[in-house]
């Protein structure tokens, strides 16, 4: 967990607020193609703050090669192909705080979201998005499924899929 200080206007005089954020880490371990990792863990961390979030969460964020990818999608998924993205949940619930007996707050493992950047250029490309714009909803979309949301029935996706757009939105300073 870490701190964000930041300054606010009160009174005449500026006051500094210190806000409590979950821990966001990132690894690219694929040379393909760029990915910002420091806007991917920005991005998660608003994500992780809209959906009210424990401070206390580490989330960890992954992009991989195609090979690193279809290995993953065929070991978990039963798919033998690369995917674009996949969440890999840790804690069941989220927003449990969990402590120590002696009242020391414990880390809360939201899992991993493992993103191929390869494959989201593709996926760029046939929708015409922009392969930054792309990434950030793979993102988002993972994250999401770490926190519950899920996309089996039409409800859920239509839940899952407004979520998003409104995340995307708000991230990208857009009105909903």
């Amino acid at each position: 967990m870490h701190s964000e200080a930041f300054p606010v206007a009160g009174r005449g005089r500026d006051v500094v607020v210190t806000r409590r954020m979950a821990d966001v880490f990132f690894a690219d371990e694929q040379v393909e193609r760029y990915v910002d990792g420091g806007r991917l863990c920005a991005l998660a961390q608003h994500v992780l703050d809209a959906e009210n979030i424990n401070p206390s969460a580490e989330l960890s964020i992954m992009a991989v090669d195609r090979q690193t990818m279809a290995g993953l999608n065929r070991r978990f998924m039963n798919r033998d192909a690369p995917t674009d993205v996949l969440a890999f949940p840790i804690e069941d619930d989220p927003r449990i705080r969990a402590s120590q007996e002696e009242g020391e707050e414990l880390p809360l493992l939201l899992g991993d979201v493992v993103i191929c950047p390869d494959v989201a250029h593709e996926n760029a490309k046939a929708q015409s998005l922009g392969y930054e714009a792309e990434l950030d909803l793979l993102l988002v979309h993972g994250v999401l499924h770490l926190l519950g949301y899920d996309h089996g029935r039409d409800a859920e996706a239509d839940r899952m899929e407004a979520r998003e757009r409104e995340l995307l939105a708000e991230f990208s300073g857009e009105e909903t």
